[in-house]
């Protein structure tokens, strides 16, 4: 089946199309409805009536945007009227919602003339937040988004306009600095004089281009005087206008520094490549065929060649996704009354600056784990890295601010954690821990140092300012891992073939002598990056550990359970996942370590994971889950989950709520828990999960993760006596740094103990 199908069959599918419109707050009852409509819709309704800018407070007006098009100009399908170009503004929806959590109510409008869209698009200005236009054709697109931006008092975005603009601004921006040149020296070549290429060269200028050394080419050729004072070209065209010899595009290209293809297909040879200056930059950008082909146009010569196109399966796409969402979403939130030149340029320096940091294994992942470094193949974020919300809405929200566009004070630390929020609650529970442990950032030794991994986590834990890391492992080969990972920064690093390490070997025999361990065999034993930042912590001369990353979860396990061991209130340690969902968040334990628990160790691991849940700002509420609830069956497994949940509720030291046994429908569902079983000491469903048996738990978060759409964080070790956490084999960056944090917050704890 094609493509074309396949696209027909996922627009078809019931419900038709690729939007829906779904409540935010509860609709069951009657009292809700009348909240929700009348009679209790009049109490904000008379507040707006008073105050129109409570329509931000009472309504969807500060999330909502109007995608608004008249369909005369759709990309790579031309003028098809406002009903074909329906599909096409249903899937910006989509990007909007899906990149920054914004709304959209998509409008197509059945009028041909500037004046007729400005008036309506005008007249629905109370509906939203900010405007954005979309696929309308030149030269009525530069009078509607003019008008509108002067008449209406919220954004107004023309994103064929400046999405593309803004885009290969960044891209340029890098590129410029891989090339070592100047952005004022540069002679630039423009293929195309439409909207997006005038609004492109514009931005150029903007971002310190001279405009005296842009060329632009139309199909008739280069854009001269002669040409503007005959009134061969419009007003538009007429703006970059230059007093050269008429020519074509080949003429135009030669010895020009960067080529911006804003046109058709095939329109650029090698040969042309060939004539432009030393270390050329081009963006090919017209879609689905560049004006070169990629390949095409890095063989062309033997220096650097960077180039761009708008697709996916080549290096540095310019993408608008990259924009659009974010900028809006910074604007939304600064209640900005317009999107000027000062929030489009901070937009653009925001993703340059991004493009040099370290990519998310994620986003590797989701390019075919193809390495993206700094680079002339990378230089520009791709759009399916998160951070670009985190960076991008920020700065435009600043500028806005700065600019005097805002109406709103935002802090803008805040404002970052609030951004992670919208992209799930693990973000935002993550963030409460990392900021403990900012506060007083501790010693985590990383055991398997030398890892490209553990190495990347280093540098992103010092910068960030959440630990102090310490690399175990060959001191060579972490240089040589930082070197080609492009990464600058000084990491401690304990080289075990290099360092002094007898101290260390000394303190492990001593600890482990009883159990049959010699000198020789210590000595021999510290070399193992596991038992060395093990004896480090206990010796105190890191605070936390982390391990695992290129082991099996016991192997990793054994070596600080042998040399750091348990609590001293505690006999056992064990695993803890915490599961986010959109509107809550659990944990769940023992999913890692203890196979068959008693009820001695259940009690102890309810405890140690109501003390973890505190650390993340939540107050524990446990159940203890069995297939019984409350003594429908009795055999030796539901007894001592019941044993376990009666010294609990007994035990004097326990200040959370705890109950037990109960099925965890019983644990999770507030109907069951409060109607079935009103005597429970629950009144709330339960947030901490006790298995009754490592299958159970292993089995139980899995499913909750994989089918309920869970996020899951873990697992962190509880019960230890010092902070030690094991990583799962194959986790990734964020997930060390994540448990690092976790680690030096429990660091803080043992500190205040």
């Amino acid at each position: 089946m094609g493509l074309d199908e396949d696209a027909l069959d996922y627009h078809r599918e019931d419900p038709p199309g690729k939007l829906e419109i779904s409540t935010t707050k509860p609709t069951n009852t009657q009292r809700d409805l009348s909240l929700a409509y009348s009679p209790g819709v009049a109490a904000p309704c008379r507040g707006i009536r008073d105050n129109t800018e409570e329509a931000y407070t009472y309504t969807a007006k500060g999330n909502l945007v109007g995608v608004v098009s008249n369909g005369s100009a759709v990309l790579g399908l031309g003028d098809i009227g406002p009903e074909a170009s329906k599909p096409v503004m249903e899937g910006k929806g989509v990007l909007f919602k899906r990149f920054a959590d914004i709304d959209v109510f998509d409008i197509e409008l059945d009028q041909a003339t500037a004046e007729e869209m400005v008036t309506s698009v005008k007249a629905m200005g109370p509906t939203f937040g900010g405007i954005n236009l979309e696929d309308i054709k030149a030269p009525e697109c530069f009078e509607v988004e003019e008008r509108l931006r002067e008449e209406m008092d919220i954004p107004v975005f023309h994103d064929d306009q400046h999405g593309t603009a803004i885009i290969s601004g960044a891209a340029l921006l890098n590129a410029v600095d891989i090339s070592d040149k100047e952005l004022g020296d540069l002679e630039i070549v423009f293929s195309g004089a439409g909207a997006s290429a005038i609004a492109t060269a514009r931005f150029y200028v903007s971002l310190g281009a001279n405009r005296e050394n842009i060329t632009m080419c139309d199909s008739g050729g280069i854009i001269t005087a002669e040409r503007a004072e005959t009134g061969d070209v419009n007003e538009f065209k007429q703006e970059f206008a230059r007093d050269v010899p008429e020519g074509g595009l080949d003429e135009a290209m030669a010895g020009a520094d960067v080529f911006v293809g804003l046109s058709v297909g095939g329109l650029v040879d090698e040969e042309m490549v060939r004539s432009m200056a030393p270390n050329p930059i081009i963006f090919a950008m017209a879609n689905p065929d560049p004006e070169i082909d990629y390949h095409e146009a890095k063989q062309a010569r033997d220096d650097t060649v960077i180039v761009a196109t708008g697709r996916s399966d080549y290096p540095n796409q310019v993408n608008n996704v990259l924009g659009f969402p974010f900028i809006f979403r910074g604007a939304l939130d600064a209640r900005a009354t317009e999107i000027n030149e000062e929030m489009k340029v901070a937009a653009a320096e925001a993703l340059a600056t991004l493009s040099r940091e370290d990519v998310p294994d994620a986003v590797v992942k989701a390019y075919g784990d193809e390495p993206l470094q700094f680079g002339p193949e990378y230089i520009i974020p791709k759009p399916l890295d998160p951070r670009v919300l985190f960076e991008v809405a920020p700065a435009v929200a600043r500028a806005a601010m700065e600019s005097g566009a805002a109406r709103q004070t935002l802090d803008l630390e805040a404002y970052v954690e609030r951004l992670e929020a919208r992209l799930g609650k693990s973000r935002e529970m993550m963030r409460v821990v990392l900021n403990k442990a900012k506060s007083d950032p501790k010693r985590v030794v990383l055991a398997e140092g030398d890892d490209e991994k553990m190495i990347r986590a280093a540098q992103q834990l010092l910068d960030q300012g959440i630990a102090k890391p310490v690399l175990i492992g060959d001191r060579e080969e972490v240089w040589a891992q930082m070197e080609k990972l492009g990464l600058n920064f000084e990491p401690e690093i304990v080289d075990p073939d290099e360092d002094n390490l007898d101290p260390y070997a000394e303190r492990l025999h001593e600890i482990r002598k009883r159990d049959g361990l010699t000198q020789r065999e210590a000595k021999e034993l510290i070399q193992d990056g596991n038992y060395l930042g093990s004896v480090m912590v206990e010796v105190g001369d890191a605070d936390a550990m982390l391990t695992g990353l290129m082991h099996h979860y016991p192997a990793a396990l054994r070596p600080p359970l042998q040399v750091i061991g348990t609590d001293d209130d505690a006999n056992y340690a064990g695993g803890v996942y915490l599961l986010t969902f959109k509107n809550r968040v659990v944990f769940c334990v023992d999913a890692t370590v203890n196979q068959d628990p008693s009820s001695e160790v259940l009690e102890e691991m309810t405890r140690h994971t109501a003390e973890l849940a505190r650390r993340f700002n939540v107050e524990p509420r446990a159940a203890l889950l069995s297939y019984s609830d409350f003594g429908s069956v009795e055999n030796e497994g539901t007894r001592k989950i019941k044993t376990a949940a009666d010294n609990l509720r007994t035990n004097p030291a326990v200040d959370f709520p705890v109950d037990g046994e109960m099925q965890a429908d019983t644990a999770l569902v507030e109907d069951i828990l409060t109607e079935s079983y009103e005597f429970s000491e629950l009144d709330e469903p339960a947030n901490v999960l006790v298995f009754p048996n490592l299958e159970a738990g292993n089995i139980g978060y899995k499913l909750l993760q994989r089918l309920g759409g869970a996020e899951a964080i873990g697992p962190m070790l509880v019960g230890m006596d010092e902070p030690v956490h094991v990583l799962q084999r194959g986790d990734e960056v964020k997930d060390i740094v994540n448990l690092a944090g976790v680690a030096v917050v429990d660091a803080q704890n043992e500190d205040d103990a």
